[in-house]
């Protein structure tokens, strides 16, 4: 699959990792985004769902 034709995730950062698990900061950290309310866009692929599913409770996700 390209990356023309790969789904993309808009990814939102909507809660603080302050007072969280190092590990859950580190995911957030390593899907490319830096601090509150930061928007990322990912290709959605496995490895990216399970860090998403990690952190699901502090971020929004957006198919586009």
């Amino acid at each position: 699959m390209s990356a023309s034709t790969a789904k993309t995730l808009r990814v939102t950062q909507i809660r603080s990792g302050i007072g969280l698990p190092r590990d859950q900061r580190q995911t957030v950290r390593a899907l490319g985004i830096k601090r509150m309310h930061d928007t990322v866009e990912q290709i959605d692929t496995p490895a990216v769902r399970g860090m998403l599913h990690k952190v699901r409770h502090l971020v929004k996700v957006e198919e586009i």
